[in-house]
């Protein structure tokens, strides 16, 4: 769902914190496991990816043969280049980029869905609230320009007249908003508003979701040659990613407990960590995941992805969309 690298980022209010990783019962260290693979994140280490540092905590992928890393992601870190070569066998991504990446060439599949619903917002102060996009008429919204699209895409679901909107083009901050310089922000609804709230500035979001916006985002992606030729490792890559989500929503906290003390040195704190943690929850867990298992999707929104791809500029047909992967793993 990223147009942009900035929509990866994770704009949160840093704070030096650390957990003694004895407090919270971290798993012993096990024997290496016979086959290394890599699983290439997104973005830099936060409870963004807690499902995957419980699997790796509990051990679950070295009890199913595997040595897994976390390969973290960033500005200068793409998804997509490792996963081509290589050198990581999972990439975390989105449909937008997967898209954009096949239009090159690259030979991906999305093999699973982690947000079911996008997670992009449009942020507003409780003063002077945008509840609709009808809402945005006579606004200013700050916004990088190279997400236009989105906005254009938006307005043209729900017939919006975009001319109607003035774009401000602004840094990935909350501050345009909170001083007052625009009446509401295009973000992820884990960062800015999770670092307004944390502040004690009160903001409210829209889910652009909610609005006809359908495009999934962190997606788990995979070359066609891993899919025939690596297909064991992947469902036991995809096992244990899937079991550490599961843990993930039995208890969100300890998953952020457990970020800060697998990664004491990113500038992460406790609340910031836990708020987000929680805000994740309904965009990654429906009554779909419950009856289907966490990381499914249906036909129905592969069909409504492909009507925001094409809103986008991207063409594909379902194919992009994988799902024998997760039929192994939840049939097991």
């Amino acid at each position: 769902m990223h147009p942009t690298d900035w929509t990866r980022r994770r704009m949160l209010v840093a704070g030096a914190a650390g957990v003694g990783a004895a407090s919270l019962g971290l798993s012993p260290s096990r024997a290496m496991a016979q086959t290394p693979v890599s699983l290439q994140l997104s973005w830099l280490h936060s409870v963004q990816f807690a499902g995957s540092y419980i699997a790796q905590d509990r051990g679950w992928w070295r009890d199913a043969g595997l040595e897994v890393s976390l390969l973290q992601g960033g500005p200068n870190a793409p998804v997509e280049p490792p996963v081509v070569s290589g050198a990581a066998l999972v990439g975390i991504s989105a449909a937008d980029y997967t898209a954009a990446a096949v239009a090159e060439g690259a030979p991906f599949r999305i093999i699973a869905v982690a947000m079911q619903k996008n997670p992009f917002v449009i942020a507003s102060l409780r003063e002077n609230p945008v509840n609709t996009p009808a809402d945005l008429a006579g606004k200013r919204i700050g916004m990088a320009l190279a997400n236009t699209p989105v906005l254009q895409a938006l307005c043209t679901l729900n017939k919006v007249d975009i001319n109607v909107i003035t774009i401000v083009p602004t840094q990935y901050a909350a501050q345009p908003l909170v001083a007052g310089e625009v009446d509401c922000l295009l973000c992820w609804e884990t960062d800015l508003p999770v670092a307004m709230t944390i502040q004690g500035i009160a903001n409210q979001t829209m889910l652009m979701a909610d609005y006809g916006y359908a495009l999934h985002s962190q997606t788990y992606i995979a070359t066609e040659d891993s899919l025939a030729n690596r297909r064991a490792e992947l469902v036991a890559l995809m096992k244990g990613e899937l079991r550490g989500w599961e843990a993930y929503h039995a208890d969100t906290d300890a998953a952020a407990k457990l970020t800060l003390a697998m990664f004491p040195d990113a500038g992460l704190d406790l609340p910031t960590q836990e708020l987000q943690a929680k805000r994740q929850v309904p965009l990654m867990f429906s009554d779909l995941t419950e009856q289907h298992g966490f990381g499914w999707w249906t036909d129905e929104a592969v069909a409504a992805n492909i009507e925001t791809l094409a809103l986008l500029g991207r063409k594909v047909t379902p194919d992009l969309w994988d799902r024998s992967v997760l039929d192994e793993v939840h049939a097991a």
